[in-house]
């Protein structure tokens, strides 16, 4: 094992650990809101995916690499979908006209 390849994998458990205890913290009423406020840093994960693949060789770094830049993508696409969701939930729903409520009751 590399020392290179060592201090990735450091990083790499550090900062599981370090997001697993932020996110335990959040209470379970600010989890959609936080997830709405942070895509613009899923975008900067979709960009740290980018600059892997840059610097990927063979095909088990171009896998890694595709990996990375799948489950970016998904975490940046997912934000924006709970986002505009959350978003519809807080419209103001049409007021039933007189017209509309006959047509129901007959």
């Amino acid at each position: 094992m590399t020392a290179d390849l060592l201090s990735d994998l450091t990083i790499l458990v550090l900062s599981v650990l370090v997001g697993i205890e932020v996110i335990g913290k959040v209470p379970s009423t600010l989890h959609t809101p936080l997830m709405s406020g942070a895509n613009s840093i899923h975008g900067i994960v979709l960009v740290g995916a980018m600059v892997i693949t840059a610097t990927a060789h063979g095909p088990l770094g171009y896998a890694i690499a595709f990996i990375a830049m799948a489950f970016a993508s998904a975490n940046v696409v997912g934000g924006y979908l709970v986002t505009d969701r959350m978003l519809h939930m807080f419209r103001a729903h049409p007021k039933a006209t007189d017209q509309q409520l006959a047509g129901t009751r007959s």
